[in-house]
């Protein structure tokens, strides 16, 4: 794939979610809504971050998370709001950053950059009682909360999570600066949280840095199937308006 091409797809794609954007009336930030608040089933949501531009592919925000829900249990009961709101906290905004790694990733950056000791931070086991990492949690969900997002319905029961899988998958190869071979398009801000990330073992967290997005699966991958954008806007033409 080109850097030409790839540039000509990512501007594609933030077209498509032009069209998905006027579909669902609005970004939603997700600190305003509920599970009452209207949600398909199954679907794929793009997060963005303010202060986060778009540069190389044209203006707005930029795309800095991709994700879905169950692709490995197509059968699951979990729902596209079940994830969310594992992403948002409770509603007294604490959480539980071990059942999401969006939580986790924005916790450890906000740990380092401010000079949080939390040393139970991602540890396999839940300390009792919690202490610092119900701070660190009351920020993440703060911080999670602020970003506006959109989502898009993708009811592919009978499919196991393939369909979703496919869309997120894509779109995150497409997105993902982190292969040395590709041309940085829409890179972070110099001020990027993500650039304070680390992973278990205080290493920078190279994934999440290079990358430019707050995903640490797939984000290595060189290649994308382009056809994916004809079933991203045709997804998006089938939706129906949302009011």
């Amino acid at each position: 794939m080109s850097d030409g091409t790839r540039l000509e797809d990512v501007k594609r794609f933030y077209e498509i979610l032009g069209k998905l954007e006027r579909r669902v009336g609005e970004r939603r930030i997700l600190a305003e809504y509920s599970r009452s608040s209207g949600w398909p089933t199954r679907g794929v949501y793009f997060f963005m971050e303010n202060g986060e531009d778009r540069s190389e592919s044209g203006d707005g925000l930029r795309i800095v998370r991709v994700g879905t829900h169950s692709v490995k249990t197509g059968g699951s009961k979990t729902s596209l709001w079940n994830r969310l709101s594992q992403h948002k906290g409770s509603t007294s905004g604490l959480g539980n950053h071990r059942g999401s790694i969006f939580r986790a990733l924005v916790g450890r950056a906000l740990i380092n950059k401010d000079s949080i000791k939390c040393e139970t931070w991602e540890s396999k086991t839940t300390p009792s009682p919690r202490g610092v990492e119900q701070c660190v949690e009351i920020r993440v969900s703060e911080t999670i909360g602020r970003m506006p997002f959109l989502w898009l319905e993708v009811d592919d029961k009978s499919k196991g999570a393939n369909l979703r899988n496919y869309i997120e998958s894509n779109a995150i190869a497409l997105l993902s600066n982190f292969c040395t071979n590709k041309l940085k398009i829409d890179a972070p801000s110099s001020g990027w949280l993500g650039y304070h990330c680390t992973d278990t073992k205080g290493n920078l967290n190279q994934k999440v840095r290079e990358s430019g997005l707050w995903n640490q699966k797939l984000v290595d991958s060189d290649r994308y199937y382009p056809g994916f954008l004809d079933k991203l806007e045709e997804l998006v033409e089938q939706m129906e308006a949302v009011r």
